[in-house]
């Protein structure tokens, strides 16, 4: 035990986690497979998080430092991801804080930090980007120790140590000189001096914590977690004890440990380890693996609860079933059940007329999950995003975010407008040189579908980054969104006539020669209130003609709607139809006529 390290690395998104990870791995002399190695991130190996450069899905990794084994937890930065992140921490002893050395702490570091502190975690903090343009180390690093002294880490602000590192190029150093820095070998020699190796006991009973499920073609669930006591061997019989408490007695198939990016099969492994055993066909995240002649279980997993929910439901537009390969209830709701058993931080609710509220901690939480079945082949329909209120001392409380703003000093003025139009209550205002920090406390419905107005505002140029802050209570006089929408008036084909002659009404989000139907959703309206249009109208033909006619309109560059637009844009009558080729906004009732025949009933 004395030869392992299990460690976690922690910092916020796009802090450099995965380079520096990808570092570690190649200067480890551990043998990677060729394909890997041609890889520019290799720890990112899904899709969606090579697309959108961000880690989303926490994976694990071991490398040999000297006789010293590494295990290497590489965690999301996003918060929304931030149940990836909390249940992960169990399997680790120490942690590495990566921090930008030109933006410092900020807001995903300081939730990851709280819960590494709160579990008695020593931490190296790691002062990355150091060959960045504009990089402050000591800005970064005097940032870093206020964040410890604020969540009440003291005990480890005298001692922690601070190396300084360059991800990309592979180097580290006890100074910020980045020419002084050779290879990324001083990271390897604080862990093995710094991280205690891990507690447990060989001698006693066997027990480990499900952390973590992957999927094997061949070996079937694949639980992985620490082994916090005991000693576990291949094909030995283990106890299985469920979160009911129930227990059942399996055979393993496979015991496996990681190696580089693999898990490689081995007879036997002692505490203190990570584990991955197949053979175990129910298991989930926070169950026990135990001895079958005197099972002992551990404390579960404590998840923060979801704070945004979503209804899903079964695609009933004129198009469904056209697009995608699993459209029926049944193969819905298996696939979101399905994802509880990877994702502790989700929740899924049965409702009637073939419907489920699916909850998450934010927007891009459930847009990911989103993403993921419509590559999938899934076809379905979302709802607008809501928060989860709680009742609190009978008082009804809504999720409150705190959102730190980073803009141009130009732009400030209009950031502060609009998010104290939403509700936000600014508690922090600081400058450096050119550039304003705002920090704001505010609601998380006041967050919902400003990110592009955002970037709009601060012309691409401001960062907006939040965190889950506290429930509060709501702020009500909530106002719908200043516009509304251009309806389809009728079922047909674009024609560019008919949307020059609407284009004047608003922001259009179709071209020419786009199949729609009516009651789709086809342009943002300048105005507040809904207007149905007729885009699919033909120009009337007749054999007289004039010279150069119709040759000066201007047609506008029609706006991309993709699947987080859509989300942020929709109000609560409209619908977001999700199929692996298209992302449509529609209203809930398609036709004029049934949508007035419904507003007569609710009065």
């Amino acid at each position: 035990m004395n030869n392992i390290r299990n460690i976690a690395i922690i910092a916020h998104v796009d802090h450099g986690k995965t380079t520096l990870v990808d570092a570690l791995l190649r200067q480890s002399k551990t043998n990677l497979a060729k394909d890997i190695v041609n890889n520019d991130c290799m720890m990112d190996n899904n899709e969606i998080e090579r697309e959108r450069g961000i880690t989303i899905f926490s994976k694990n990794a071991a490398v040999y430092y000297g006789d010293v084994k590494i295990n290497i937890i590489d965690t999301p930065g996003h918060a929304d991801f931030g149940g990836e992140v909390e249940r992960v921490l169990n399997m680790a002893d120490g942690c590495l804080l990566l921090v930008d050395a030109k933006e410092g702490p900020m807001p995903q570091t300081r939730f990851v930090l709280k819960k590494a502190l709160e579990m008695g975690h020593k931490i190296i903090v790691i002062i990355n980007k150091t060959d960045k343009e504009g990089a402050r180390p000591d800005f970064a690093l005097e940032a870093t120790m206020e964040l410890f002294l604020e969540l009440g880490g003291q005990n480890q602000l005298l001692n922690f140590p601070v190396i300084y590192a360059s991800g990309r190029e592979g180097k580290a150093g006890r100074t910020p000189d980045v020419s002084k820095m050779e290879d990324i070998i001083p990271i390897f020699e604080e862990i093995v001096r710094y991280i205690p190796s891990p507690k447990g006991d060989p001698e006693k009973t066997l027990q480990m914590l499900v952390t973590s499920i992957a999927r094997d073609d061949f070996k079937g669930r694949i639980a992985i977690g620490r082994i916090h006591n005991g000693v576990i061997r291949a094909n030995q019989e283990i106890m299985h004890i469920n979160h009911k408490n129930e227990q059942k007695k399996y055979k393993l198939i496979s015991l496996m440990t990681f190696f580089g990016l693999k898990k490689i099969d081995v007879d036997e492994v002692l505490a203190g380890d990570i584990v991955a055993l197949a053979g175990i066909p129910d298991v989930t995240i926070g169950e026990t693996i135990t001895d079958p002649q005197n099972p002992m279980v551990l404390p579960a997993i404590n998840i923060e609860q979801p704070t945004v929910k979503m209804t899903f439901m079964i695609n009933d537009s004129p198009f469904s079933g056209k697009e995608g390969q699993f459209s029926t209830s049944r193969q819905i709701r298996e696939r979101l059940y399905k994802e509880l058993e990877t994702d502790v931080a989700l929740k899924v609710e049965d409702m009637d007329n073939r419907r489920w509220i699916v909850s998450g901690r934010g927007e891009l939480h459930l847009s990911i999950l989103i993403e993921r079945m419509r590559r999938e082949g899934y076809e379905f329909q979302v709802s607008r995003p809501q928060v989860i209120l709680k009742e609190i001392d009978g008082k009804t409380m809504t999720p409150f975010e705190k959102a730190f703003v980073e803009v141009p000093e130009s732009y400030s003025g209009i950031v502060i407008q609009k998010l104290g139009g939403r509700k936000g209550k600014m508690v922090e205002m600081r400058k450096a040189g050119t550039t304003v920090f705002l920090e704001f406390i505010m609601p998380t419905r006041g967050l919902f579908g400003y990110k592009n107005e955002f970037l709009t505002d601060t012309k691409g140029l401001g960062i907006i980054n939040t965190s889950f802050y506290q429930y509060q209570p709501d702020p009500g006089n909530w106002q719908e969104r200043a516009q509304g929408s251009l309806v389809a008036h009728e079922t047909g084909i674009t024609n560019l006539y008919g949307l020059r002659n609407v284009q004047g009404r608003g922001v259009i989000f179709f071209s020419p020669g786009v199949v729609i139907y009516e009651g789709q959703v086809v342009g943002q309206n300048s105005r507040p209130n809904d207007i149905r249009v007729n885009v699919c109208k033909t120009k009337q033909l007749s054999n007289m003609r004039s010279k150069g006619e119709g040759n000066t309109e201007h047609f506008n560059v029609p706006k991309t709607m993709g699947l987080e637009d859509a989300l942020e844009y929709i109000g609560d009558d409209e619908l977001v139809e999700i199929t692996p080729k298209s992302v449509r906004i529609r209203k809930i009732y398609l036709r004029e006529i049934d949508k007035k025949r419904e507003d007569r009933k609710e009065k």
